[in-house]
């Protein structure tokens, strides 16, 4: 496991160096376009210092800036114990040395992730609608495979290519847009100068241009690239932890199926850090390997299903390569000769769940996330109090008994 650590902490090194050097290279094309060659350094250093302002924000509130811009909420054990108990057991599994902080999204729509400077400073955040779907099992399998990437340092990754990415496409933007504005003083200025000048300059500004739009894509192919793979690693990692592949994949499954709508809050910047893509555009047509942020739902759960003869990293890697036909994700100096076996259900679903009780659940959960008292009455009706309710008594609408608020309210 260390040794898969050490090289995904390399992989990282080398994936955010290349995101610099394009960042830089912007930076210098763009500069070069407005002030001629020697202000291309100039350039650099605009492209340097944004770089540098974004990421000591991200260093410093970096997973603060994703929880919020993906609208979760921090909850308590009395919100739901299960996910508390859950997530516990598997930080236990996977040795960190703090429990991560736990928050629900309020939205239908089924999703997770991880995020967090280091394992001491991690959280992990699983939207409602997943919530409501999942047996304990599947839980499970999800909140391991998002302790997974807090464990292989996945988290930190996520959060500096991301910041990295959002400093290319902030500086296209701005370049971009400039240049939409002020148009026409630019042909003023290239009209005015000497012939060679004026050409050499546009040159630079056409190129600057096509710098401009081209860099964003370039950034995004790379941020991608390695994002797929921490999907398949956190699979493996995911599977090890729980010793229970079928978890994970049921849990997949049911994510894969589901019709509800897309995830409000994801956006293009932090689409990879979710267990699965949260654009439902994205599954409705198939999109090219280059352009995807996951690995496809169907091939991960079919190499989870093929782990008929273990949970090792050893039996994940064999699956990959059956299923995929390509050579395992996982590098060989992290194989070893442990053998994990595969453990029965923690408890077995008579019959699924149907839509009614799902939706009736997942309404529960983000009432409990906004604050609101759950009261029963001795007639086995449950009241849900909103936090805004001012009086200290309330009377049921089936018997008509008067309850009592419990104080604080």
């Amino acid at each position: 496991m260390w040794e898969l650590i050490r090289v995904n902490k390399r992989n990282s090194v080398i994936l955010i160096v290349m995101m610099a050097l394009v960042l830089l290279l912007l930076g210098f094309i763009i500069g070069s376009a407005f002030f001629g060659l020697d202000g291309g350094f100039f350039g650099v250093i605009i492209a340097s210092a944004i770089w540098l302002i974004i990421t000591i924000t991200s260093f410093s509130s970096g997973d603060r800036i994703l929880l919020a811009s993906s609208r979760a909420v921090p909850v308590t054990h009395d919100v739901h114990p299960q996910l508390f108990n859950v997530v516990e057991e598997m930080k236990i599994a996977a040795g960190l040395p703090k429990m991560p902080k736990i928050y629900i999204i309020n939205d239908s729509a089924p999703n997770a992730f991880a995020t967090g400077r280091n394992p001491e400073n991690a959280s992990v955040a699983i939207t409602a609608g997943l919530l409501g779907k999942l047996n304990r099992d599947e839980l499970q399998g999800v909140m391991a495979h998002e302790i997974s990437h807090i464990l292989h340092r996945d988290i930190l990754f996520v959060t500096l290519a991301g910041i990295m990415l959002g400093s290319i496409v902030l500086l296209s933007q701005i370049f971009l847009r400039g240049m939409f504005y002020s148009s026409m003083g630019s042909r003023r200025r290239y009209s005015s100068g000497g012939k060679g000048g004026g050409q050499a300059q546009l040159i630079l500004l056409i190129i600057a241009i096509v710098a401009a739009i081209l860099a964003p894509i370039m950034a995004y192919l790379l941020y991608f690239a390695l994002s797929r793979k921490r999907e398949y690693l956190a699979d493996a990692g995911a599977a090890r932890l729980t010793r229970y592949p079928e978890g994970l994949a049921s849990a997949l499954e049911k994510i894969a199926g589901d019709t509800s709508e897309q995830l409000s809050s994801a956006n293009k910047v932090t689409a990879p850090m979710y267990i699965v893509n949260p654009f439902k555009k994205a599954k409705a047509r198939k999109l090219s390997d280059l352009t995807s942020t996951h690995p496809p739902i169907s091939e991960r759960i079919r190499i989870l299903r093929s782990m008929t003869h273990g949970a090792s990293l050893n039996d994940y890697s064999r699956a990959f390569s059956d299923i995929t036909k390509t050579k395992s994700i996982i590098p060989p100096t992290a194989l070893t000769k442990e053998q994990i076996e595969i453990r029965q259900a923690q408890e077995k679903e008579v019959k699924t769940k149907r839509i009614e009780k799902q939706i009736h659940d997942i309404g529960d959960i983000m009432r409990k996330v906004n604050g609101f008292m759950f009261l029963a009455c001795t007639c086995g009706l449950k009241l849900k109090i909103p936090p805004n309710f001012k009086h200290s008594t309330v009377k049921c609408p089936r018997c008509h008994r008067t309850l009592t608020l419990p104080k604080g309210n």
